[in-house]
């Protein structure tokens, strides 16, 4: 909820205030007030970075609509054609590349979606995308494609730019950067505001720094719970963090369980004899696997995965998310059409489900429109927060300067049998959460360093902050 530097000061200047000795929140609460404002200080720009793309993304999926109409959207017809005529049309306007993936329309306005990997041009581990009318077998197009949503050129560039600024895995430490400390500034900020009097957080009537103290405040309030799950959300599929999150569902049992696309039975390694290489025709073909894939239930939206190999399976999943989740998989023989595995999303380990639905909230899927309507407006709060929590600094400085930092020393106050379980959890924290034990490390460092400077120099500014 607070992302820039705040302090609880008004306008007049307020004398300093006693050490304090009435509580163990008396003595946490200038460590506190510390660490949000400098948290805010050197953070709120990664975060800013964060907020601005994560507005645009969430509003890339309704222009995603208007942009690729024409590839995304048929007249409705009288009856669709067999998804095998809807690939060799496909592939007789694309011939290059393998056909690694197929989408049969899910809508009766919807065309159908046949995916290319290795077509030249095309970026690695993205695919070229035939649209393709399942009425009439017209090809309306072709673009390319990432990622399991399906997402094309414009939200690709908005998705890899919120992701990682186009700097490819290096660039991913500044969003896990920000994931790992928004939680932080967010629990700093409501505790320091539910500190302060009921009178000094009212907003009418008041001006000045007052004014945008009470502004930042509130609107961090509502939006803290928002901040917390985006926050851990972003985590669970970031470099370092995300991995650590993987190892631990692991080690419970709780990873996402896969289909196996292994064949069995006597006419494995049979299967492909029926079609040609990068056509997806293998075996019995796609018609009767489609077919064999709805008698097991999977419903709309689908998606074919021919087999990869002379001893593999089609796999056929669901690749609904939005609410209710639609993620059954199953694996089908080609030789014969026979379902050899089947996954059920009902079957899900429960944190392997709070995981998919996390990532679909977060992603502004699982509730559609409504769900991208939310994350704007949690975006749009986070840039606000962090422009008054500047502001706060500004005015602080009575408008001619940013103000003093919050004093040194505050660490002093906290009595050892809070002190030191405290570090220790941070410490823990830290470890799990690389970049936030890092950066932490690396300011105590220079925190105290500088503080010996001044020592040396005899200007040390320990002292209590102001409250």
């Amino acid at each position: 909820m607070t992302t820039a530097p705040s302090t609880t000061t008004d306008e007049a200047p307020q004398p300093a205030a006693p050490a304090p000795s009435k509580g163990n929140w008396a003595s946490l609460r200038p460590l506190i007030l510390r660490l949000h404002f400098y948290a805010g200080v050197l953070v709120a720009p990664f975060l800013l970075v964060a907020a601005v793309t994560g507005l645009l993304y969430a509003g890339s999926f309704q222009a995603e609509k208007l942009v690729y109409d024409h590839e995304l959207s048929v007249p409705v017809g009288e009856k669709k054609l067999p998804i095998s005529e809807q690939v060799a049309a496909a592939r007789k306007a694309h011939p290059e590349g393998t056909v690694s993936a197929v989408r049969p329309s899910p809508e009766a306005d919807a065309t159908t979606r046949v995916m290319l990997s290795g077509v030249p041009g095309v970026d690695e581990g993205h695919a070229l995308a035939v649209f393709v009318d399942p009425y009439t077998a017209e090809v309306r197009g072709a673009l390319e494609q990432y990622g399991s949503t399906g997402a094309l050129p414009l939200r690709t560039w908005i998705d890899e730019f919120h992701r990682d600024l186009h700097l490819g895995e290096q660039g991913r430490l500044y969003s896990e950067l920000a994931a790992s400390w928004l939680w932080v500034i967010a629990a700093g900020g409501l505790a320091l505001w539910f500190s302060r009097r009921r009178a000094l957080r009212k907003v009418r009537g008041t001006k000045g720094r007052r004014r945008t103290l009470g502004l930042h405040g509130t609107v961090g309030v509502w939006a803290a719970i928002g901040f917390f799950f985006l926050s851990a959300t972003g985590l669970t599929w970031s470099a370092y963090a995300g991995a650590t999150i993987d190892e631990l569902r692991t080690s419970l049992g709780q990873a996402t369980p896969s289909v196996s696309a292994a064949a069995g039975g006597e006419h494995a390694g049979h299967g492909s004899a029926a079609g040609q290489a990068g056509d997806a025709a293998h075996g019995v073909g796609l018609d009767k696997i489609l077919s064999a894939a709805r008698a097991e239930g999977l419903g709309d939206p689908v998606e074919i995965v021919p087999p990869a190999d002379a001893n593999s399976a089609y796999v056929v999943k669901q690749v609904q998310r939005s609410w209710p989740s639609k993620q059954d998989a199953v694996a089908i023989d080609p030789a014969d059409g026979e379902v050899t595995d089947v996954v059920r999303f009902a079957d899900y380990p429960v944190l392997a489900k709070l995981t998919r639905w996390g990532i679909d909230l977060h992603t502004g899927v699982l509730f559609g429109l409504a769900n991208q309507i939310a994350l704007m407006l949690l975006a749009a709060s986070l840039i606000l927060l962090i422009v008054w929590g500047y502001r706060m600094w500004w005015q602080r400085g009575r408008g001619t300067s940013f103000g003093r930092p919050i004093p040194r020393g505050a660490w002093q106050q906290v009595p050892p049998q809070i002190l030191v379980p405290l570090l220790a959890g941070i410490a823990v924290l830290g470890y799990f959460l690389p970049l936030f034990g890092i950066p932490l490390a690396a300011f105590l460092a220079v925190d105290i360093a500088l503080g010996e400077i001044a020592h040396r120099r005899g200007r040390r500014s320990y002292g209590t902050p102001v409250s």
